[in-house]
Protein backbone atom coordinates (compact mmCIF):
# COMPACT_ATOMS: atom_id res chain seq x y z
CA UNK A 1 0.00 0.00 0.00
CA UNK A 2 0.79 3.66 -0.27
CA UNK A 3 1.67 6.12 2.19
CA UNK A 4 3.49 9.05 3.43
CA UNK A 5 6.54 9.63 5.33
CA UNK A 6 7.20 12.29 7.17
CA UNK A 7 10.78 12.33 9.00
CA UNK A 8 11.18 14.16 12.36
CA UNK A 9 12.15 17.93 11.91
CA UNK A 10 15.35 18.30 11.49
CA UNK A 11 15.79 15.07 9.81
CA UNK A 12 16.48 14.90 5.76
CA UNK A 13 16.95 11.61 5.08
CA UNK A 14 17.97 7.86 6.99
CA UNK A 15 20.76 6.08 6.33
CA UNK A 16 21.83 2.33 6.20
CA UNK A 17 22.33 1.46 10.27
CA UNK A 18 20.22 4.65 11.01
CA UNK A 19 17.13 4.61 13.38
CA UNK A 20 14.28 7.36 13.20
CA UNK A 21 10.81 8.00 14.51
CA UNK A 22 8.29 8.78 11.91
CA UNK A 23 4.08 9.14 11.17
CA UNK A 24 3.63 7.24 7.90
CA UNK A 25 0.13 8.41 6.23
CA UNK A 26 -1.54 5.15 4.41
CA UNK A 27 -3.49 6.16 1.17
CA UNK A 28 -6.45 3.58 2.45
CA UNK A 29 -7.63 2.82 6.06
CA UNK A 30 -5.63 -0.44 7.00
CA UNK A 31 -6.42 -2.66 9.77
CA UNK A 32 -2.96 -2.76 11.75
CA UNK A 33 -1.94 -3.32 15.41
CA UNK A 34 1.04 -1.99 17.93
CA UNK A 35 4.44 -3.79 17.09
CA UNK A 36 3.53 -5.14 14.24
CA UNK A 37 6.24 -5.73 11.79
CA UNK A 38 6.44 -3.76 8.54
CA UNK A 39 8.75 -3.38 5.39
CA UNK A 40 9.40 0.29 3.48
CA UNK A 41 9.77 -0.90 -0.21
CA UNK A 42 10.37 1.53 -3.27
CA UNK A 43 10.90 0.61 -6.48
CA UNK A 44 10.43 -3.49 -5.66
CA UNK A 45 13.53 -3.29 -3.08
CA UNK A 46 13.46 -2.88 0.38
CA UNK A 47 14.45 0.08 1.98
CA UNK A 48 13.66 -0.09 5.04
CA UNK A 49 11.46 -2.01 7.96
CA UNK A 50 9.77 -1.05 11.33
CA UNK A 51 7.45 -1.86 14.14
CA UNK A 52 4.07 0.00 14.44
CA UNK A 53 4.73 2.20 17.88
CA UNK A 54 1.70 3.71 17.98
CA UNK A 55 -1.74 4.42 16.02
CA UNK A 56 -3.02 7.54 15.09
CA UNK A 57 -5.94 9.11 13.43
Amino acid sequence: MTGVCTLPEGTEMVMPGDNVTMDVALIVPVAMEEKLRFAIREGGRTVGAGVVAAITE
